[in-house]
């Protein structure tokens, strides 16, 4: 779901100043984070391909961002976006029965999620009740301490 424009999305301001109306605007998308294409659409093969190439050029940068939000205790939000998804893979996991999400095919993986996708409230009930369990879970990795009493 992207979130609603703000006033500062629609101010008009040169960043470069180098005269170019191309290479202003390219900078004011970075600047203001203004997302781009079709965002809630499935990718199809050429996409994900062209994602695949852009996700290796950006590695380096990805798992820099990766250590530093490890090193800081997760906010609330991404404590909810983790309980959500913990709720869709205990879904998958209940219509594949127990197969790995990596051994299904494509067009049973799209299907599923498909059908994810119309459970909206489902979801997020489920993500309510789990979100204790994500909050412990993340408490727990912060304090550096393993499985116990098992």
């Amino acid at each position: 779901m992207a979130k609603p424009l703000g006033f500062k999305q629609f101010t008009v301001t040169n960043y470069t100043q180098s005269g170019d109306d191309e290479l202003d605007y390219q900078a004011q998308k970075r600047k203001r984070h203004i997302p781009t294409g079709n965002t809630g659409e499935a990718l199809d093969f050429s996409a994900r391909q062209k994602k695949s190439r852009q996700m290796k050029k950006n590695k380096a940068k990805i798992a820099l961002g990766r250590k530093k939000a490890a090193r800081r205790f997760a906010s609330t939000e991404v404590l909810k976006k983790r309980a959500r998804k913990a709720a869709r893979t205990a879904l998958m996991k209940k219509f594949t029965k127990e197969v790995p999400k990596g051994e299904l095919s494509f067009a049973r993986r799209q299907e599923i999620e498909k059908r994810l996708d119309k459970m909206g409230p489902k979801i997020d009930k489920m993500a309510r009740k789990l979100l204790p369990q994500v909050r412990k879970k993340e408490i727990e990795r912060k304090r550096g301490g393993g499985k116990s009493g098992d």
